[in-house]
């Protein structure tokens, strides 16, 4: 059985929908409730298996790497003051080496974001985890996807059906079959005509990927908003890799918009219901 041990997180965008608080924070260190962003995607990761985490960050954004490195004196301090539970937190957010760090220069596209990590991934299967895609589940999305991805192989994205008037802002699988939750399909369009789109299944930010698309990402030219997008170089490499799709059980909320963000606090801190029986 492969087991899949790395993930990669692009966090160098510059969360410019949020200015002007992402002038000096980063917007994946904005808390949801009760923790920033960027921990729920990475606990997610972790439950998955992930041993190894590379953020491809903008060197901007130093304190999005600090908040998973060790702070001695701020560890001393709450020792000394017997805050336990509160050492017991920040501990637990420490990657030490595990964590690594390659910087996007230019903002080129998520593909080109993911392009950055190639030589520390390697061959492998690899994970993609966008943290704005804020995943509510009782099982965690990326093991569904994990789980899923053991019995069929090939690239795994997940997917939610956005409806025919917004299909339009999502990469669109081109579906061929289901079973179950599980969606065969023989391509992705990345932002296509409604009118024209094949289904309705979006991808989300969270993918299982072969070493493979790496290739595929260092040929792949501009594409839709002359961006490197990921979506052409998985529909590339699906050609002989394959490509499924996944219908996990949660919800989604859309963090790198405010309004979603909102959303997602009030859900976590029991001010709005939470809807885990399928994706939203």
């Amino acid at each position: 059985m492969t087991r899949l041990k790395t993930a990669v997180f692009p966090v160098a965008g510059l969360g410019t929908r949020f200015l002007p608080v992402t002038k000096s924070v980063p917007k994946e260190l904005l808390p949801v409730h009760d923790r920033p962003l960027i921990e729920y995607a990475v606990e997610e990761a972790r439950a998955a298996g992930i041993e190894h985490f590379i953020f491809v960050n903008a060197p901007s954004k130093q304190a999005l790497e600090d908040h998973f490195r060790a702070a001695p004196v701020l560890e001393a301090d709450l020792k000394s003051k017997g805050k336990h539970a509160a050492l017991a937190k920040i501990r637990n957010t420490v990657l030490g080496d595990a964590l690594k760090v390659v910087y996007q220069d230019h903002a080129l596209g998520l593909g080109h974001a993911v392009l950055c990590a190639k030589h520390l991934v390697g061959d492998s299967a690899f994970a993609v985890l966008l943290p704005d895609d804020f995943l509510l589940c009782d099982t965690p999305c990326m093991t569904q996807m994990v789980e899923a991805w053991q019995s069929v192989g090939g690239n795994m994205v997940a997917t939610v059906d956005v409806g025919r008037s917004a299909v339009s802002a999502y990469g669109c699988l081109n579906v061929t079959s289901q079973r179950g939750r599980v969606l065969s399909a023989d391509g992705v369009i990345e932002k296509p005509d409604a009118r024209h789109a094949p289904s309705t299944h979006a991808v989300i930010g969270r993918y299982i990927l072969q070493g493979s698309v790496m290739d595929a990402l260092a040929r792949t030219r501009p594409g839709a908003g002359n961006e490197i997008q990921l979506t052409d170089a998985i529909a590339e490499d699906s050609k002989t890799s394959g490509l499924f799709g996944l219908e996990f059980a949660g919800q989604r909320f859309d963090c790198g918009q405010p309004a979603g963000f909102a959303q997602a606090t009030m859900t976590m801190a029991g001010l709005a219901p939470a809807r885990l029986s399928l994706a939203a």
